[in-house]
């Protein structure tokens, strides 16, 4: 078993107070790594990061261990934080799942409330569930009580105005162009204030 010469690891603490440890060929690899996912040359990784080429090549190719400053500079040069450096991507493979969905063909689902629209429904374990609404309410007196689901809601006007009822707000009134984003554990609902019915989109969270 080879042991290693302290001297020669890189200590750092981790989010949460954790140290890592690692050998400079192991964060010459992965800086190499993110070096060329980014298209970027040598000397354009180490203008990124303010620090010179020949510095950038002699980590790469594990040959000093950079100081804290050194990898703050290629954190911020490689736009990631000084931890994601020794932390490959959990994930190696690039999901390419797309969903189109051309207007006016989403899933119809109605209430006594909304016309809902379901967008990207041919995709399943989706993350988000996304969703254009015909605002049918005109007044909370025809609602059940307040809507509440899991998950965090963003709210984006499409057409008319709206006022948005929350739970621990005061209502709001909304235009074409404004956006809400709220949890929505939180009781919610949303009526017309223009006389056609307001149309919004609707993405929500499933995680």
């Amino acid at each position: 078993m080879t042991t290693r010469d302290p001297k020669s690891i890189i200590r750092i603490a981790r989010d949460g107070g954790q140290d890592v440890e690692v050998e400079p060929l192991d964060l010459g690899v992965r800086v190499r790594e993110l070096r060329k996912a980014r298209d970027w040359t040598l000397e354009q990784a180490a203008n990124q990061a303010g620090l010179a080429r020949s510095t950038l090549s002699k980590i790469e190719n594990g040959q000093m261990s950079p100081t804290y400053d050194a990898l703050k500079k290629l954190a911020e040069g490689l736009q990631i934080s000084v931890p994601q450096l020794f932390t490959p991507p959990q994930r190696d493979q690039v999901n390419g799942r797309m969903a189109v969905t051309l207007n006016g063909q989403g899933a119809a689902h109605a209430t006594a409330t909304y016309e809902h629209e379901l967008l990207a429904e041919a995709l399943t374990k989706k993350l988000m569930l996304p969703y254009r609404a015909r605002v049918r309410a005109r007044s909370m007196e025809e609602f059940d009580g307040w809507v509440r689901h899991d998950g965090e809601e963003f709210l984006y006007v499409l057409t008319g105005v709206i006022r948005l009822y929350t739970e621990f707000y005061e209502p709001v009134e909304m235009r074409r162009g404004d956006s809400a984003y709220y949890d929505a554990t939180m009781g919610h609902n949303v009526v017309s204030l223009s006389d056609e019915d307001a149309t919004i989109l609707w993405v929500t969270s499933l995680g």
